[in-house]
């Protein structure tokens, strides 16, 4: 029997819907006679940001429109002249979503043995090129942190060394003038020692693993963040409250988004001025989600969006690499930061930006918490 299927195809076929809940792409079963839909994966429901409750009663040509290319695949399944075809097409998300778009996809029909069932799988090209690219960023981005974590322990020992020249030198100059070049030396070092130690941090400490509620950690982001900008800047709460606690070092989470946060509010400047800035910090449950090659059932879903200016695009494509920064003075390790604390938590972090509206994405999977040994 169908479970969670709709009204009236409770008897349409004895598959297993629970195999069909944990598939990654999107995912619907209709009859072939009625082209009614029987049943509807929760990736499915995500990527049409549609309820199963809402689809009742909805036909394959409800849902995609009319598509030829689809219709064909339909018909050479149902008149048994293939078990299964695959074409990349386009496809038409149904009225009433807020996903009213032309979606490039890549799309399997197949007939399931021995029912009158037809299944239609997607998913969108563009996701796997996305994939990809995270991929060989992450792995750009593991081997630009392993460079930096190597060179700061090269430039540790010998910056001590430099420093403490400096300081045994001072005291044997005889002109008080001439501290003021010692003190550079120090000075300097003093600020290199502390680079060093920010990019060395992540890699030492601990992680504090108990479970916490996300909003009370984003809470205390928001009111760190107006403390500093109290006027012109706005942040926006756009949470969903039936969130599960997650499990996960609650500083590390609150610094990461800190580091979004404050970096959206240093772009906002000329919008702060204005009085027109706002942050919006954004949640919301994601289903069916694959992470690193990493298939999990469920993952909370937060973003930092900012209306500012947008990254420039001679280093969007590089943000997250040690030492790039897009603001005159800037470190360069604040997003740096924010993406090793979220690979943590088996997360991922990305970015889309553009003139107006610059959305930082974190995905970080529900996990329970492992029995001691």
């Amino acid at each position: 029997m169908l479970r969670n299927s709709f009204k009236g195809a409770a008897s349409a076929a004895p598959f297993f819907p629970t195999l069909l809940d944990q598939m990654p792409n999107a995912l619907v079963v209709f009859e072939a006679k009625s082209q009614l839909l029987v049943y509807v994966n929760p990736a499915a429901e995500s990527a049409l940001d549609l309820s199963r409750k809402s689809l009742e009663g909805q036909s394959v040509r409800d849902l995609f429109g009319d598509n030829p290319p689809l219709n064909l695949m339909i018909a050479n399944v149902q008149l048994g002249q293939t078990s299964a075809q695959r074409q990349e097409m386009t496809l038409h998300s149904l009225p009433g979503s807020i996903h009213q778009e032309s979606i490039p996809a890549h799309v399997v029909v197949a007939m399931f043995d021995d029912a009158d069932l037809i299944m239609i799988e997607w998913f969108p090209i563009d996701q796997q090129l996305r994939s990809e690219r995270d991929e060989r960023v992450t792995q750009q981005v593991e081997a630009n942190k392993e460079l930096m974590r190597n060179l700061a322990h090269e430039i540790k020992n010998p910056l001590g060394g430099i420093r403490g020249a400096a300081q045994l030198l001072e005291f044997e100059l005889p002109e008080k003038g001439l501290k003021e070049y010692t003190q550079v030396i120090i000075k300097e070092s003093d600020r290199l020692q502390t680079l060093v130690d920010r990019l060395l941090a992540p890699h030492r400490k601990a992680h504090n693993m108990e479970l916490f509620n996300v909003h009370e950690a984003l809470e205390r982001v928001r009111s760190l963040v107006l403390a500093e900008f109290p006027k012109g800047l706005r942040i926006i709460r756009n949470y969903d409250t039936s969130l599960p606690d997650v499990l996960g070092d609650r500083e590390q989470l609150i610094q990461a988004v800190l580091n979004i946060a404050h970096n959206a509010a240093q772009a906002l400047s000329d919008e702060i001025d204005k009085g027109t800035a706002q942050i919006e910090l954004k949640t919301r449950v994601a289903r069916s989600v694959t992470i690193a090659k990493q298939r999990y059932k469920m993952a909370m879903d937060l973003h930092v969006i900012d209306n500012g200016p947008g990254i420039p695009a001679n280093i969007r494509e590089r943000i997250f690499f040690p030492l790039v920064s897009g603001r005159e003075g800037g470190s360069g390790l604040g997003l740096t930061l924010a993406q090793t604390f979220v690979q943590h938590h088996q997360g991922s972090i990305a970015c889309d930006s553009r003139p107006g509206c610059t959305n930082f994405h974190i995905q970080i999977p529900y996990r329970k918490r492992e029995k001691a040994s």
